[in-house]
C-alpha cells in the first residue's frame, strides 16, 4: 500500500517542539521524584532500578524503527522468563508492591520523557507495543501496523485514557479506533490542540485519581 504523509508540516515542528520542551522541565523538575522512587525500589525488591523494553516505533516508507522503552522496574525481575511476553494484567503477580503503586499513578512512566528527547517517542501518540505482540496482532487485526505509520508512538494517547491497558484482541481492536482517531486530529492545527489537550487533562486526572494499571 502507498501511503503520503497526512500530518501537517507545521503540526509536526510544533509537536516537536513541544515535545523537547516539555520533557527537559519535567525531568529537571522530577529528578528528586527520580532520587526518591529509584530507592524505594531498590529498597523493596531485587534487581535494577530501571527496565528497558524493545517496542516498535514510528513505522515509515517501509522501514520499521525500534527502540528501548525505558521505564521504572514495577515487576520481579525476569517477570516474563517462563511466560514471554504476555499483556499486563489488573491482578497482575508479577508486579513488587511498590511496583503496584507507580502504576496506579503513572509514575513508572516517568523515564519515558529520556525516550521523548531522543526522539523516539512524543508525549502523545499510539502506545507502542513489543515486536513479538506486533507480529501476532498483525495475523488476526488487518492493518493493526497502520497504527503507528508515519506517528510517533506516546507516553500517553487518546486510546489509553478511554480505554487502559490490552487485555484481550477485543480491547486492541477498540484502541485502534482510538487511535486511527487520533491521527485524523494531525490533518488540522485547531483540531489537534483540541485533541492534546483533551488527552492531557484525561491523563491528569488518572494519575491524581490512580486508575493506572
Amino acid at each position: 500500500m502507498k501511503h503520503n504523509n497526512f500530518v501537517h508540516p507545521s503540526i509536526t515542528l510544533l509537536k516537536r517542539s513541544i515535545d523537547l520542551v516539555f520533557s527537559i522541565v519535567c525531568l529537571l523538575l522530577t529528578l528528586p521524584l527520580f532520587v526518591v522512587i529509584a530507592l524505594m525500589i531498590k529498597l523493596s525488591s531485587r534487581g535494577d532500578i530501571f527496565y528497558c523494553q524493545l517496542r516498535v516505533g514510528k513505522i515509515k516508507a517501509g522501514k520499521v524503527v525500534h527502540f528501548n522503552m525505558i521505564k521504572f522496574r514495577t515487576m520481579v525481575t525476569n517477570a516474563e522468563a517462563s511466560s514471554g511476553a504476555v499483556w499486563a494484567t489488573s491482578n497482575d503477580n508479577r508486579l513488587t508492591p511498590i511496583g503496584r503503586l507507580l502504576r496506579k499513578i503513572r509514575l513508572d512512566e516517568l523515564p519515558q520523557f529520556i525516550n521523548v528527547i531522543k526522539g523516539e517517542m512524543s508525549l502523545i501518540g499510539p502506545r507502542p507495543e513489543r515486536p513479538e505482540i506486533v507480529i501476532e496482532l498483525d495475523k488476526k487485526i488487518p492493518f493493526y501496523s497502520e497504527r503507528t505509520y508515519d506517528m510517533t508512538p506516546g507516553i500517553t494517547g487518546f486510546a489509553q485514557v478511554n480505554q487502559g491497558y490490552d487485555t484481550c484482541i477485543d480491547d486492541v481492536k477498540t484502541k485502534i479506533a482510538y487511535d486511527f482517531a487520533y491521527s485524523l486530529s494531525l490533518t488540522k492545527l485547531h483540531r489537534w490542540l483540541l485533541m492534546d489537550l483533551k488527552i492531557i487533562f484525561k491523563t491528569i486526572l488518572i494519575m491524581l485519581l490512580g486508575r493506572g494499571q
